[in-house]
C-alpha cells in the first residue's frame, strides 16, 4: 500500500522483515511439535531457536538474491537459515510443504491485522457515540429524497451511524475468528509425513486451529469472507463520510470538517473550505469493494490446489487491511473534530415555514375522523399554497374555515411541535448505546 494511506502500523505488520519472522514462527513451531513427538533431535530444534536469525535488511536482500536463482520464495528462505544456523537448519520445514508456512503464516499475519483494526474501530465507536450524545436533542431537518421531510435530531443520525459501525465490527471480528486457522499437513493435507496431532500441537504454539479438512492450503472461503467484511466495514465509514460531505455543502452548511492552521482549500480559490476527508474516505472505500470480487474468485481452485489465488492475495491482503486501518483512524480524527453548526440546523429545518410538520396535521386531522384521503387533499393543498406563495404554514392552517371548524388552537399549535420529534430519543438511544 502506498505510504499516503498507510498507518506505521500496518506498515510493519506487511514488511518483508515481518513476514519472514512470520515464516519462522511457523517453521519453528512446526519443528517443536516435531521434536515433542520424537519425530527429530530435540536438541537441533533448541540450536535453531538460538540461532534464530535476524531478518534485518540484509537478511531480507540475501533471501531475495537466492530467490532470483531458485524462483521459489520459500525454498529461498530454507536456503538462508541453512546459512545462518547451520547444519541443524536441515531438520526445519520436515514433512511439509510450502503452503504450510505460507496459509499459517497468512493467518497470523491477518488476524493481527484484524486486531489493530478492531483497535482503530473502536476509537471511531467511541469518538461517534461520544458525539451523539452531546447532540442528542440537537434538532435538525431529515430529508429523505434531498428533500426536507420531518424533524430529527443530529444525535439520531449519529446512533445510526454507530450501529453501522457497530455491526461492522461483529462481521470483521467473526471473520477474524474464521481466518485463525492453519495448517501443517503437508502436501495434499494427508499427513503423510506428519500427523494430526503434530499439526495441532504446532498451531497450539501459535494460537490458531487446524483446518478441519484441508488440500494443499486452507479454504479460501474463510479468506473472502474477510475481505467481504473489510469492505463492508468501509461502506459503513462511507456512509459516514458521504452524509457529511452532503452536510458541509454551503447551501446546507450544517457541518464543517476540522480547518487546520496553514491548511489551504484551494490553488484558485482561497475561501474554499472542501471537505477533503470525507471525499477520501468515499474514494477509499470503492477501493475496498473492488478487492471483494478476486478475493471470492480465489475460492475455487484446481484440485487440491493451484497458484491463481497468490498474487491475489499479496496485493489485497495488504493492501485491504492497511486501508481499512487508515480510514478508520481518519474517520476517529474527522468524527471527533466535526465541527458542528446547531443554529444553522435551525434555520434549516425552519426554512419551510413549517412544511416538516405536514405529517403530524394529517394524523390530528384523520384522529379527528376524516377520510385519510380527504384530510390529505386538505393538508397537500395549504401546504402546496405556502409553498408557492413563501408562507408559513400554521397561519394558512390557523385561518383555514374547514380547519377551523375540526381543531382548536391548542390542538394546531401542538401539530407544528418539536416534542412529538424529541420524545422517543433516549429510547432510541438506550437501545443502541446500552
Amino acid at each position: 500500500m502506498i505510504p499516503r494511506y498507510s498507518r506505521p502500523e500496518l506498515q510493519a505488520l506487511w514488511s518483508d522483515r515481518h513476514r519472514y519472522e512470520t515464516w519462522w514462527r511457523v517453521e519453528l513451531a512446526a519443528a517443536q511439535a516435531l521434536a515433542r513427538a520424537g519425530r527429530i533431535p530435540a536438541s537441533a530444534v533448541e540450536a535453531c531457536a538460538k540461532k534464530e536469525p535476524a531478518f534485518d535488511t540484509a537478511a531480507v536482500q540475501r533471501i531475495e538474491e537466492i530467490e532470483r536463482t531458485t524462483r521459489h520464495d520459500v525454498l529461498a528462505f530454507l536456503q538462508f537459515c541453512e546459512e545462518r544456523i547451520g547444519p541443524e537448519a536441515r531438520f526445519l520445514h520436515r514433512g511439509m510443504t510450502s503452503s504450510d508456512v505460507l496459509d499459517t503464516s497468512l493467518a497470523l499475519l491477518l488476524t493481527e491485522a484484524a486486531r489493530l483494526i478492531d483497535d482503530q474501530l473502536a476509537r471511531a465507536l467511541e469518538a461517534v457515540r461520544t458525539r451523539a450524545f452531546e447532540h442528542r436533542k440537537t434538532p435538525m431537518v431529515g430529508r429523505s429524497h434531498g428533500i426536507h421531510a420531518e424533524p430529527t435530531t443530529f444525535g439520531l443520525k449519529l446512533a445510526v451511524w454507530h450501529g453501522h459501525l457497530a455491526r461492522a465490527r461483529e462481521r470483521l471480528q467473526a471473520a477474524a475468528a474464521r481466518i485463525a486457522f492453519g495448517k501443517v499437513a503437508g502436501a495434499v493435507g494427508t499427513y503423510a509425513q506428519l500427523s494430526p496431532e503434530i499439526e495441532a500441537d504446532a498451531l497450539s504454539r501459535l494460537g490458531l486451529s487446524p483446518e478441519p479438512a484441508s488440500t494443499q492450503v486452507v479454504q479460501r472461503d474463510r479468506h473472502a469472507e474477510l475481505f467481504l467484511a473489510i469492505a463492508l466495514c468501509g461502506t459503513a465509514v462511507e456512509v459516514i463520510a458521504t452524509e457529511i460531505r452532503h452536510l458541509a455543502r454551503t447551501e446546507v452548511g450544517e457541518v464543517e470538517e476540522p480547518f487546520e492552521p496553514g491548511q489551504q482549500g484551494s490553488s484558485a480559490m482561497p475561501h474554499k473550505k472542501n471537505p477533503i476527508l470525507s471525499e477520501n474516505l468515499c474514494g477509499l472505500a470503492r477501493t475496498l469493494r473492488g478487492m471483494v470480487v478476486p478475493a471470492l474468485e480465489d475460492v475455487a481452485l484446481w484440485h487440491e490446489r493451484d497458484i491463481s489465488h497468490s498474487s491475489v492475495e499479496r496485493m489485497i491482503a495488504p493492501d485491504a487491511t492497511t486501508t481499512l486501518h487508515f480510514m478508520l483512524h481518519r474517520l476517529w480524527g474527522l468524527v471527533e473534530r466535526l465541527v458542528v453548526h446547531p443554529e444553522r440546523m435551525r434555520e434549516n429545518l425552519e426554512a419551510t415555514g413549517g412544511l416538516v410538520f405536514s405529517g403530524a396535521l394529517l394524523s390530528l386531522l384523520a384522529d379527528k375522523g376524516d377520510a385519510r384521503q380527504e384530510a390529505y387533499r386538505v393538508v397537500q393543498r395549504l401546504a402546496l399554497e405556502a409553498r408557492a406563495k413563501r408562507m408559513a404554514l400554521e397561519p394558512l392552517v390557523e385561518s383555514d374555515p374547514t380547519l377551523q371548524r375540526l381543531l382548536t388552537p391548542d390542538e394546531i399549535e401542538g401539530a407544528f411541535s418539536l416534542a412529538p420529534h424529541l420524545a422517543h430519543v433516549d429510547a432510541i438511544f438506550e437501545r443502541v448505546f446500552r
